[in-house]
């Protein structure tokens, strides 16, 4: 395989070498070369974790991509201090993967690997102090100071000391200078403490002490023993009742947790005193942090349709590696998946179930469970580092065979897919954006498909434009399921004219009536409405009616969100808040409003309109915490919340019957963005939230508040012609080279300072367009918001000819002359963000 390290494949395992290629997790363009010692030579394995010392003090957790006899020319090889694993972390394929995705997205191998691996599996450092062992304290001709003493008194009753054991020590929090005066003293040593970051779980369990628990004799004895004690006969009774040993004494063995067996009003020193006494007897076990599950259902039975359409996929498998299959909402291509995920686990392979939020998982998940039980895994941003190392292991292990995930989860340790499928496939929220690598998981995990050899679902009702168009030039196969599950209709649309309703003053906090009309219908039988508003906050910014002034933000260009709740102005960009003026800084008026409409502020706005009714808000404020998705798709599936504002979160993949009205609070704001999918983005947005409502019998009802009814994108949605709409944009973007007729890469030029900014992005303009391949580039321009982060931005467009050859041609040159600029001392410290593929 040819790659960006030279000629040679990487994942290919040599015995007898003396030097390893690392990869390491730093944003540089190729690996490292260490020497093998000679005692840790046995040890050596392609893919598995190794400890090396980087420059002069960092210790980096690297994963070994190649192993041979060719030492380095620029530097002396350094020798690996540690192997840690028996078995490899990492597989063959992975590297050869992360190594696609490094030539692919214009980024380094470091930077994959560094989103690839959890942060658990790589280590942490810490720095300690140890006494000098020839330091000779009595005999010093150095004076001591009572605070130094006080260190050094600590070190001879313990080995080492953390900077934290120092601070407690002396009740201070500044001890550098006193470590400083020590080490100067050389009274003491500062070295670096290499500590794995995860940590297997380990729970305190109860037993009864096994001669007990084998003799019925000796079991009554011990109450006999207990008479009058009531709180140790009632912890004893207790373990019994849930360990029933006498039907199996096995269970006995593993015993319960301490936590577990100790209720309210128990008394912990009864516990001791059983343990004390021989009865029970306390040990450690590691357990699971991922919850066991057994299957507890079949799947369902498919109907005639879908049964058509696992037929005609299986049969494009049979000449396709990847299959689109277009389902309208609610057609049942879950079920569809689960018959495909069953027949490839039960061949002996891997499956990935690919979505696009953590909001998708929490209802998908416990449906999945039902069939599939404790082979499942899961994998999200939202568990913590040791869960994902957990999953991490247990792909590597084998104990989960199928995992449903994010997009970072092509990443885990698979060595033989049979199956990914895509769901959502034309979400947005598969492309990374920062930071690198800004992979697309979509074309990512259609590319680690290749590597297993094999096969891809693509599943959507409102499929990518670039999915769509592969599907018809005989790329990928199609499939279409064109009617709901069961007896489910689809939505009926109605557009809301928010200005005509202004002018007839029938406008009540930005609600139309047709709107309100539509949610009290709901209401009143007992039914659910799901309300779309893609701006979180309570609104947008906040203005002085006098003289026009609006919260900034001191770091962006752009304004400040106003938070009720918190009753603070927030950059959504940086996370710079501060709290709301109580008059105009700039005039000094008190006379400030808010302008727009974000999820918070609706949310006031229906509870005013609908004072009965009960609502609840699902946006990122209110769903930071871990459970936080749960907890609110729980309380709206138990018909707690009657009203369910969201974001883009609610769009796509719930299923709750009792949903019948889905309103789009302000439909020009998901069009009127300066993108060339804007109308690709508003048609799957649109019809996708539609999709929430009327999925059991009753016929749902969408409503869509907008001040240009007559727009072509609202006609198209409702006549649900996607078919029409995607012919219509094509030739557009035909016309005027866009996706997919040419590959663009987006390449932001950033810096402090304004005019460096814009020379080095203009320097940058002048080299691409001496590349000698097909090509238009656009730019550089001021970027639509033109600071970030204290940062200025220049953004450039390139369009490439769609050929394989031209496209690393590009990267190749692109990669020489930005290292040519960076090398250049008055852009040193320009920064260049390359975007392949933008969204």
């Amino acid at each position: 395989m040819q790659n960006l390290f030279g000629d040679e494949e990487y994942g290919k395992q040599e015995s007898g070498k003396n030097f390893a290629d690392i990869i390491l997790p730093v944003p540089i363009p190729r690996m490292f070369t260490y020497k093998i010692p000679i005692a840790l030579a046995p040890q050596i394995q392609i893919g598995a974790r190794v400890i090396v010392q980087f420059g002069r003090k960092k210790v980096l957790t690297g994963i070994i991509g190649k192993v041979h006899n060719k030492p380095p020319q620029a530097y002396d090889a350094k020798p690996i201090l540690e192997v840690l694993d028996d078995q490899p972390t990492v597989n063959p394929i992975q590297i050869r993967f992360w190594v696609w995705m490094a030539n692919y997205y214009c980024c380094h191998i470091g930077e994959v690997m560094h989103a690839a691996i959890p942060s658990g599996l790589r280590l942490s450092s810490e720095s300690k102090i140890q006494a000098n062992p020839n330091f000779d304290r009595e005999n010093s001709s150095y004076p001591m100071d009572a605070r130094e003493d006080m260190i050094l008194d600590a070190l001879e009753n313990q080995s080492e000391l953390s900077y934290e054991d120092c601070e407690k020590i002396l009740g201070i929090k500044t001890i550098h200078p006193i470590l400083k005066s020590l080490v100067a003293k050389e009274a003491v040593l500062i070295f670096e403490k290499v500590q794995e970051k995860y940590s297997p779980k380990v729970e305190t369990r109860i037993r009864i002490v096994p001669e007990i628990a084998a003799d019925k004799k000796a079991l009554e004895a011990v109450f006999e023993s207990l008479a009058g004690k009531t709180k140790q006969e009632s912890i004893l009774l207790k373990f019994l009742r849930d360990i029933p040993i006498f039907q199996n004494l096995k269970l006995n063995e593993k015993g319960i947790a301490k936590s577990s067996l100790m209720e309210e009003g128990d008394s912990e020193s009864s516990l001791k005193t059983l343990i004390k006494n021989g009865v029970f007897e306390s040990f450690k076990l590691v357990v699971n942090r991922i919850e066991e599950a057994e299957p507890e259902k079949e799947p369902a039975v498919l109907s005639e349709s879908q049964n058509q359409a696992l037929t005609e996929i299986k049969q494009h498998f049979k000449e396709k590696q990847t299959v689109l299959l277009h389902g309208v909402t609610g057609s049942g291509k879950t079920e569809i998946y689960i018959q495909l995920i069953r027949e490839t686990l039960e061949s002996g392979s891997q499956v990935l179930l690919l979505l696009p939020e953590i909001a998708l998982t929490t209802q998908i998940v416990s449906r999945l469970q039902q069939v599939f039980g404790s082979q499942m895994g899961v994998y999200h941003s939202k568990y913590s580092d040791n869960e994902r190392v957990e999953v991490w292991n247990g792909v590597l292990s084998g104990r989960f065979s199928f995992v449903v995930g994010v997009r970072s989860s092509i990443f885990l340790p698979f060595d033989s897919l049979g199956l990914i499928i895509v769901d959502e496939e034309h979400e947005a929220s598969f492309k990374q954006f920062d930071p690198a690598p800004r992979f697309q998981a979509r074309d990512s995990a259609i590319m680690l498909s290749y590597f297993h050899q094999a096969k891809t679902i693509l599943g959507s009702a409102t499929p990518s434009f670039e999915s769509y168009f592969n599907a018809t030039q005989d790329k990928y196969g199609y499939v279409q399921l064109t009617h709901r599950y069961g007896d489910a209709s689809l939505p009926e649309y109605h557009l809301a004219n928010l200005s005509a309703d202004r002018k007839k003053n029938l406008l009540k906090l930005d609600s139309t009536r047709l709107m309100r009309e539509k949610i009290q219908d709901a209401l009143d039988k007992n039914e659910q409405v799901l309300i779309f508003q893609n701006r979180r906050g309570y609104s947008p910014y906040i203005q002085c009616e006098d003289c026009g002034w609006t919260g900034q933000c001191i770091q962006c260009d752009v304004s400040l969100t106003y938070h009720q709740f918190a009753e603070e102005l927030r950059c959504h960009y940086c996370g710079y808040k501060e709290k709301v003026p109580s008059s105009c800084p700039a005039c000094g008026s008190t006379q400030l409003t808010t302008m727009g409409m974000g999820t918070e502020r609706i949310e006031e706005s229906l509870s005013l309109l609908f004072p009965e009714a009960r609502l609840g808000r699902m946006d990122l404020d209110t769903t930071r915490n871990k459970y936080g998705y749960q907890r609110i798709l729980d309380e709206f599936g138990a018909g707690q919340i009657d009203i369910l504002v969201g974001t883009q979160m609610i769009t796509k993949g719930l299923d709750f019957g009792r949903v019948t009205v889905v309103g789009i609070w302000d439909g020009d704001r998901i069009l009127n963005f300066p993108d060339f999918r804007a109308g690709e983005r508003a048609f799957q947005q649109i019809t996708q939230v539609a999709g929430r409502a009327g999925r059991r019998s009753e016929k749902g009802q969408v409503i869509i508040q907008s001040r240009n009814p007559d727009n072509e994108v609202f006609e198209k949605v409702i006549k649900g012609d996607y078919y029409e709409y995607f012919r219509h944009e094509m030739m557009e973007r035909k016309s005027f080279y866009y996706p997919p007729y040419v590959k663009l890469v987006k390449i932001t030029t950033r810096h402090t300072d304004f005019k460096i900014t814009e020379k080095a992005a203009l320097a940058l303009h002048r080299e691409m367009a001496h590349i000698p391949v097909k090509k238009i580039v656009l730019g550089p321009e001021k970027a639509l918001i033109g600071r970030i982060k204290n940062q200025y931005q220049f953004e450039s467009m390139i369009k490439l000819d769609r050929s394989s050859n031209t496209q690393a041609e590009f990267k190749t040159q692109l990669n020489q002359i930005l290292e040519n600029l960076q090398a250049t001392p008055e852009f040193r410290s320009v920064r260049w963000i390359i975007d392949v593929d933008p969204n």
